[in-house]
């Protein structure tokens, strides 16, 4: 699926320098654990100039509607403006392991995703990764493994697991510093964007805001 999936054609354009200023794939508002309104974060997502973005609530797409129509408006107006790509923060299990999936460009309301925007994690069966990457698959959409340097295992063990399983990619740029200023942080991004390309995986990048400035966390 990936290699026809339009938004993959995007994610092979990405760099370590595509992130805060061209390309945002994950972000947050105040429906999940984020500190900014979806009007705010549209708003600022305008005013830095980006091209394509995904908002990736965990276990929510309600943010989704009033960040496009905000753009909407914009467009209206002859203003540039974001491609916006659905999107959603999965928490489940890899490898026995409790990690997030970043589902990416899925349908709009499709009943394979419905138990994961409920607003809290899943349990069960569904909690399992390869059900979560089955679920988004079914709904069109991409699954990539978030930050895969913060979990409790390697990464390159969680990368592998996602190889197996038939993972679309991952999130290659990232701050794991959490500096005020988003910055990829070095060696390990580039070891997991050797490693990804390695195994012909797509790349992701993204600020994982939380807080009040997209161009931070």
């Amino acid at each position: 699926m990936s290699h026809s999936h339009p938004l993959a054609a995007v994610l092979r354009r990405v760099q370590p320098s595509s992130c805060p200023s061209q390309f945002n794939f994950h972000c947050h508002t105040h429906h999940s654990d984020g500190a900014m309104a979806p009007g705010e974060l549209a708003r600022q997502a305008l005013e830095i100039g980006l091209e394509h973005m995904a908002v990736t609530d965990h276990h929510s797409l309600a943010a989704y509607g009033p960040i496009a129509d905000h753009f909407e408006r914009a467009a209206a107006l002859g203003d540039p403006v974001p491609s916006l790509w659905r999107g959603v923060e999965i928490s489940c299990l890899l490898e026995g392991c409790l990690v997030h999936v970043l589902a990416l460009g899925f349908e709009a309301v499709h009943p394979s995703l419905t138990p994961y925007l409920q607003g809290n994690a899943v349990v069960g069966d569904a909690l399992r990764a390869e059900a979560v990457l089955e679920a988004t698959h079914a709904a069109g959409g991409l699954a990539l493994l978030a930050h895969p340097a913060r979990y409790r295992l390697p990464f390159q063990r969680m990368i592998a697991a996602a190889v197996r399983l038939g993972f679309d990619g991952a999130e290659a740029w990232y701050d794991y510093d959490m500096q005020e200023r988003w910055q990829p942080t070095p060696l390990v991004c580039e070891a997991i964007a050797d490693s990804l390309a390695k195994h012909g995986l797509l790349l992701s990048c993204g600020t994982d805001t939380h807080g009040f400035s997209l161009r931070g966390r």
